[in-house]
């Protein structure tokens, strides 16, 4: 049995290299959050993007549970984890607190047994396809088009998502003007993602959508609210691009009311937030029981080993804003030349490692 010795977390807030908005959301800067356990001189680690309250919650509320159980034994130190969060709320910051621990836990059991995560998940692929994301709102057209053409002509991604719905959807002209303008810079062959985040009614989306067709956009991210499951599944009823939601899920229960309510064409999951690698398992399981397929959300780096250990994976959000805070202050980013991107499997663990000098001038808590 390996003792956990100790939970420790800590936040980093990290400035956006220029202003960055959606639908419905605008900021400057994003928050990290690493977690670390330790067992037998070495240490998992984990990460999310939250509130830098979620670090103090890991020390506060997670670290007597986990402090002291074994560390091979994931399974039920989870379930304590989320035993303790149930005054506190599992959505939210309780989760994301313990979707970075979870993370930690994974990490520190591969290295304990000396294998890479990877192998420790067992590889369904080598490599996993991902798309390149950003396209924000709050970027000029002269913006968009470096990053998109950086991505497709540069680095190869065939696969690209703007974000539209400016305003909660008062700017539709915008959105379409974008729209044509990422068509055109991307070429014919590269696939076209947009991303609402919730910005439209129902009956806006599909006209909308009526209107997106001629660029040939093969990706409908949030077209309403996730929470409207009645207006996703309408507006899946009536377009042809592949209706997609489900990043803010938290636990099971939320996944399965998704799928059960033929809301999306692919669900979204998101292992910062709905629980780590543990959750985001439960959450594969419960798409491929409704003959769906899973895109991981965001955390690009943090996902690789499980994505590749997931038979019903359809791709990797290659996000911008996180991708270049993991790259920066991680040892082991992936390239994602070419569109596609294997985990690490020549060392202990996801093989990711912090960099503690880049890392300082940022820290919050």
């Amino acid at each position: 049995m390996s003792r956990i010795e100790g939970v420790t977390a800590a936040a980093y807030r990290v400035p956006t290299d220029q202003p960055e908005g959606d639908g419905t959301l605008a900021w400057d800067a994003t928050t990290l959050v690493v977690a670390t356990v330790r067992a037998e001189g070495m240490t998992g680690t984990g990460w999310t993007y939250a509130p830098a309250a979620a670090a103090g919650f890991i020390g506060d509320v997670l670290a007597e549970v986990v402090t002291g159980a074994d560390a091979l034994a994931i399974p039920a130190i989870w379930a304590s984890m989320i035993r303790r969060v149930r005054n506190a709320g599992r959505p939210g910051v309780a989760g994301y607190a313990v979707s970075a621990v979870d993370v930690a836990l994974w990490d520190l059991k591969a290295r304990l047994l000396g294998t890479s995560l990877a192998g420790l998940f067992g590889m369904a692929r080598e490599r996993v396809p991902l798309y390149g994301s950003g396209g924000f709102t709050t970027y000029d057209d002269d913006a968009t088009v470096a990053q998109l053409t950086h991505w497709v002509h540069e680095l190869g991604i065939g696969r690209i998502k703007i974000k539209i719905g400016e305003s909660s959807g008062a700017r539709p002209d915008r959105d379409l003007h974008r729209i044509a303008l990422a068509r055109r810079v991307i070429g014919g062959d590269a696939e076209l993602y947009v991303d609402v985040n919730g910005g439209y009614t129902a009956k806006q989306a599909v006209r909308q959508a009526e209107q997106m067709r001629e660029h040939d956009v093969r990706w409908f991210e949030e077209p309403v609210s996730s929470d409207d499951l009645a207006g996703l599944r309408l507006v899946r009823g009536q377009v042809t691009a592949d209706v997609a939601a489900g990043e803010y899920g938290s636990d099971v229960a939320y996944f399965t009311r998704m799928c059960q309510a033929e809301a999306v064409d692919c669900l979204q999951a998101d292992a910062t937030r709905c629980g780590g690698y543990t959750g985001w398992f439960a959450a594969c399981a419960v798409a491929a029981g409704h003959n769906l397929q899973v895109s991981a959300h965001c955390a690009p780096n943090l996902h690789l080993p499980a994505a590749a250990a997931t038979p019903n994976l359809r791709h990797i959000e290659w996000f911008h804003d996180h991708q270049r805070i993991e790259a920066e202050l991680f040892d082991g980013a992936a390239d994602p030349t070419g569109g596609l991107a294997g985990p690490v499997t020549g060392e202990p663990g996801h093989g990711l490692t912090l960099r503690a000098d880049a890392a300082r001038p940022y820290r919050t808590a």
